[in-house]
This record gives structure tokens, C-alpha cells and sequence, in this order.
């Protein structure tokens, strides 16, 4: 499936009917694009599927579809039903129509043809925040993003609350994940009007519900992410997983509870210089032109985030599946490692 997921299919999706399969939650993880870093953080896999399982079931609540089918635990359970954690849930299945790459440019023009049951090819990203390594300043910087794009009148600061969240669109299946503009991200999706905008509404609801769950752990939601598709009759289905540390930027008292913590060591090593290198060199094939590999993290941060994401588990669902320090001594022990 991925550096982090894998999936197993047990039923084949087609252009009119969906399929079935697991996602199997792994203790990998990723950075930078990277794919799979040479760390496993210990229950990291159960921790996300359990999260994901808890916020698809609220989702599911008010209403707003999505490919989620239940947590495995022999059979597909609701969350509540489960005694022990595991790290796999069963989805509905979509079909992934990769782009074909022609010369340095991708090809979309089979999505013009398409009507149902396919992963739409964008990552939507909700901001609530601008925090220090959000890519928006070193867009701003380039000339790529502009401030009115943001609603915003002069350069934000590091850190600073957006007065209202900020919607921003990426390609999903570029080898690079590539910054786009709305009317880019419709064209090569082969979106109507009404369906973009049902995208940014279904954001903002999600974006909302993420943030009331983890407010009252006392966390700031800053940033996240999500992906849809459309199911058999073209209704809009959201896919892939969503409120994990994976997929949102956390923070408590501007301490990072994510995989932020990662990037954090990762940007001071060399290997993280030349990835940045190869990357300006060539969007499409950067990774071929990266001599070094990652480094393995320092033993204590290993556990400290390990940790981080057993008791953030915990802490969102309201239930006691794995036992960790208490919460704040984990993130001051990774505030400590890092100098935050």
C-alpha cells in the first residue's frame, strides 16, 4: 500500500461497484516523502487505527459518508464493542487511476472520462494555524502562494491563529506532493463546481469536529489533511484516514503532539539537506539523486514518541488501551530532547 498502510484486498473495486479490503496499520512511518524511515515506533500502528476508527464513527454520526466498515477484530466491530486494541479496519474500496507521467509532466486526461467509484486525486489541506515549517512561508517566500490566497494582508508570523480556517489543495498521486490552485485541482480531477465546493464544505465540517475532540485534551489543532472519492453513484466519500498525528498538526502549549517531532530531528541532519537539494534538481525523480539515507532517531526520542502516540490514543478516545507515562511528562521529555 504505502510506506506506513498496507492493505489487503479481499474484493476488486470497479468502475460500478466498490470494492473491500483492510487497512493494516503499521508501526512505520514517513517524512519528507521519503517512504518507509528506518525506525518502527512501537504500537504506533494500533494507536492510529484505533484514533481513525474513533473519528469516522463520530463522522459517520453527522451524517458524512465514508469508506470506514468497522474496526477487525475477527469480525468488524464498532469501536465500543472492542476489548483489546488492533491495528486494522475494513474499508470499502475505491479504484486509484495514477496519472500517466509524459516526459516531467503528469497526464490527467483520463479523469475527464470517469464517473464513479475512483480516489479523487487531491489531498486537501485545512489550516487553522501558521506554524513554524508550515510550508506556507517558504511558498509565500517563492512567489508561489500569494497572501490575498490566504486572506491575508501582510506576511504572517510563525505561529500565528488564521482569524478563519484556509483551504489548500495538493496533488495525491505525484511521486512529490505538488501545491496546485482550486481551478487546477477541479480541471484535473474532472470536478464540477458543486462538487468542489461540496469538498471544501465537508473540510470545514471535519475540520471542526476534529478540533472540538482534541481542544478539550487542552491540544491546539494547527493544520490537517484529507482525501475523498466518489462511490458508485458518484457520491462524495471521504477515504484514507483522518484526526491521527498523521495527518493533523497537534500542539500543547507549542509543544508538537505529531510526527512533527520527527521532521523536527530530521531537518538538522545532512540527509535532509540533500533531499532539499535534490528535490529543487528534479520534482519528478529527486529520490534517485539522494546518495545518504536517514539516520535512525536517537533511542529516548524513539521511545518519548512511541509514547506520544499510544497516550494521545488513549487521551482522544476516552479509553485506556495502552499504558504510558502521563501525557504531559512524555511531551516535556520531548521538549527536552529537542530543545523546543
Amino acid at each position: 500500500m504505502g510506506s506506513v498502510k498496507d492493505l489487503t484486498v479481499l474484493e476488486k473495486p470497479e468502475a460500478s461497484k466498490a470494492g473491500i479490503g483492510y487497512f493494516i496499520f503499521s508501526d512505520r512511518y514517513s517524512v519528507f516523502d521519503w517512504g518507509e524511515m528506518p525506525d518502527h515506533i512501537t504500537n504506533k500502528g494500533k494507536s492510529l487505527c484505533l484514533m481513525s476508527a474513533h473519528f469516522f464513527e463520530k463522522l459517520e454520526d453527522k451524517g458524512i459518508k465514508t469508506h470506514y466498515l468497522g474496526v477487525m477484530d475477527g469480525k468488524p466491530k464498532s469501536l465500543r464493542e472492542l476489548k483489546e486494541p488492533v491495528n486494522s479496519l475494513k474499508i470499502k474500496l475505491l479504484r486509484v487511476i495514477k496519472p500517466e507521467i509524459r516526459g516531467n509532466v503528469y497526464d490527467y486526461s483520463a479523469y475527464q472520462k470517469e464517473t464513479s467509484n475512483f480516489l479523487i486525486p487531491l489531498e486537501i489541506v485545512y489550516r487553522n494555524y501558521l506554524p513554524e515549517g508550515s510550508s506556507v512561508f517558504k511558498r509565500l517566500k517563492e512567489g508561489s502562494l500569494r497572501l490575498e490566497d490566504i486572506g491575508l494582508s501582510k506576511m504572517p508570523l510563525p505561529g500565528q491563529k488564521l482569524e478563519k480556517p484556509v483551504l489548500d489543495v495538493s496533488t495525491k498521486l505525484e511521486k512529490t506532493d505538488r501545491y496546485i490552485s482550486w481551478e487546477e485541482a477541479r480541471d484535473i480531477a474532472g470536478l464540477s463546481q458543486d462538487e468542489m465546493q461540496k469538498i471544501k464544505d465537508t473540510t470545514l465540517l471535519i475540520n471542526e469536529l476534529v478540533t472540538k475532540e482534541v481542544n478539550r485534551l487542552g491540544l491546539v489543532h494547527e493544520d490537517g489533511k484529507v482525501e475523498f472519492g466518489f462511490d458508485e453513484k458518484r457520491n462524495l466519500l471521504l477515504v484514507d484516514v483522518l484526526g491521527t498525528p498523521d495527518e493533523c498538526r497537534f500542539t500543547f502549549k507549542g509543544i508538537p503532539v505529531s510526527k512533527e517531532v520527527a521532521r523536527i530531528f530530521y531537518r538538522n541532519t545532512s540527509w535532509f539537506k540533500e533531499v532539499e537539494e535534490a528535490k529543487k534538481k528534479d520534482s519528478v525523480r529527486w529520490k534517485e539523486l539522494v546518495r545518504s539515507t536517514p539516520p535512525p532517531l536517537p533511542p529516548e526520542l524513539f521511545e518519548s514518541i512511541s509514547f506520544l502516540y499510544q497516550t494521545l490514543c488513549n487521551e482522544i478516545t476516552g479509553h485506556i488501551w495502552f499504558k504510558t507515562p502521563p501525557f504531559q511528562d512524555t511531551l516535556l521529555k520531548i521538549q527536552k530532547t529537542l530543545n523546543l
